[in-house]
C-alpha cells in the first residue's frame, strides 16, 4: 500500500528529470553547433591570416627593392634654418 501512494510522486519526479534531460541535451546540441560555427570561421581567419602574411611579405620585398635604387636623401639645413 505503501508503495501506491508513492507512485504520483515518483512519477513526478521522473518527468522532472526526463524534462532536465532532455533540457540540458538540447544545451549541449546548441552548444556544439556553436563550437563548429566558431571552428569555422577560425579556420577562415587563420587562412586570410596567411594570405595577408605573403601579401605584406611580397610587398615589403618590392619596397626594399625600390629603396635600393632610391637616391640617398641629400643632408642639407631646411629653408628656415
Amino acid at each position: 500500500m505503501r508503495r501506491w501512494l508513492n507512485a504520483p510522486i515518483e512519477a513526478e519526479m521522473t518527468d522532472t528529470i526526463d524534462q532536465r534531460i532532455d533540457a540540458l541535451e538540447m544545451h549541449i546540441t546548441h552548444q556544439d553547433q556553436s563550437i563548429e560555427d566558431m571552428n569555422a570561421v577560425i579556420l577562415a581567419q587563420g587562412e586570410e591570416i596567411e594570405r595577408l602574411t605573403r601579401r605584406l611579405n611580397k610587398l615589403m620585398g618590392r619596397v626594399g627593392d625600390l629603396e635600393e635604387f632610391m637616391p640617398a636623401p641629400e643632408a642639407k639645413k631646411p629653408p628656415h634654418w
